[in-house]
This record gives C-alpha cells, structure tokens and sequence, in this order.
C-alpha cells in the first residue's frame, strides 16, 4: 500500500516540515531521513511523493505562491482602484505573517542555499504581479497615478512591501503597533510617490471593504 493511500494529507505535511527546515535551520538541514521524521513516515514518502529533495523544495516554493495566489484571488474588488491596491498590498502582508517559513522560501535566498529556483519557479511568483499590475493600471486610467511604466511600478510596489515584510518577519518593529502604522503610511505614501494626491491617497488607504476591516 503507498503512503499516499495511507495518508492523503502526507505531501502536504511534507512540504510544511520542508519549509520549517529550511527557514529555520538552512539546506543542510533538510535530509530525506530528518523530513521524514519530522512528519512520522518512511524515507520512501520523499521519493513517493517528490522524486528527489531538489524537488521538494521546488514543492515549498510552489505550495507558498500558491497560498499568496489564493490570498491575493480572496481580495474584493473596489471601484477605488488605489483602495484596492491597497487591499492587495495588505493580503500580501498577512500572508507572509500566516506562512513565515513558507515565505522565507518562496522567494530563494540563503534560505536555499546552493539550490537555485528555475525559470520556471520565478515566473510563477512574477506572473501574481499580473494582479497588482492591472489595478496600477486602473490607477492610471482614473488619473490618480502619473502616466509611465505600470509594469516597473508594479514591481517598485513589490519591493516596498516585501522590504516592511521582511523587517516585520524579523521582528525589526519594536514599539506597540508599529509595524502596522508603518505598513500603512507606506501604501499611503507609495500612492502619492506615484503621483496621487496625498488627501485623495489617505482617504483611499483608510477605506476598506468589510472583508478587509480589522477585526473590532
């Protein structure tokens, strides 16, 4: 009997205590024999399920811009285009604070070591800019953003919210509340930075949908 008919969620749990290993204690931490232990099964659900440990990773880096594609696919529209890039920059963010370890895979970095993502793992994680992009799109037709390059923006976007991620993941924000009043005030002056109205940028950011609103 295989594992996968022993246990349907094995893969998955898997690739959970893959991204834990890595994240917290680099590649040469991950083994078929320490994955395996860590979730209670045989060394032959690795090969079962992956193939090989390169394919295990490329499983994590996958299974986490899946998790963000159906975080981001979760956010309402909203006829304010900069509300809703907002909204979008906000997902993303509870995302990374829900799956720590799974993002500090996604995106490569030491915690890889010499395993480098493909091609093919980059344009998956590129191709959710497509999201963002549109709505900065929307944000230059309705006016609110200056004219330009909607693709380079878009990325410029990504690297102000990865960058608050990352220093948020490491614990970088030290008074009560800071993280979050600094994540808003950069989706605040990110708009403005693209040429909104910084009292036409504050309203907008400060507006959410009912899916959106903190909890009371």
């Amino acid at each position: 009997m295989s594992p996968r008919a022993r246990n349907p969620t094995l893969r998955a749990k898997l690739v959970e205590a893959a991204a834990h290993l890595l994240a917290e204690e680099g590649p040469a931490a991950l083994s078929a024999r320490r994955l395996t232990a860590e979730v209670g099964a045989s060394t032959m659900a690795v090969y079962t399920y992956f193939g090989s440990m390169e394919d295990v990773i490329r499983g994590v880096v996958r299974e986490g811009f899946a998790r963000l594609a159906e975080r981001l696919a979760e956010v309402a529209d909203h006829d304010d285009p900069v509300t809703h890039l907002a909204e979008l920059g906000r997902a993303y963010r509870r995302n990374a604070l829900a799956h720590p370890h799974m993002y500090a895979v996604m995106l490569g970095g030491s915690a890889l070591g010499g395993f480098r993502l493909s091609e093919d793992d980059r344009a998956r994680g590129a191709m959710l800019l497509d999201v963002a992009m549109a709505t900065v799109e929307r944000c230059t037709a309705a006016g609110r953003f200056r004219a330009g390059d909607a693709w380079m923006v878009t990325r410029q976007y990504w690297c102000c919210i990865h960058g608050h991620v990352q220093l948020d993941l490491g614990g970088y924000f030290l008074e009560p509340d800071a993280a979050d009043t600094c994540f808003e005030e950069l989706l605040r002056d990110f708009a403005v930075g693209s040429g909104d109205q910084l009292d036409a940028a504050t309203r907008s950011v400060r507006a959410r949908t009912a899916e959106d609103a903190p909890a009371p």
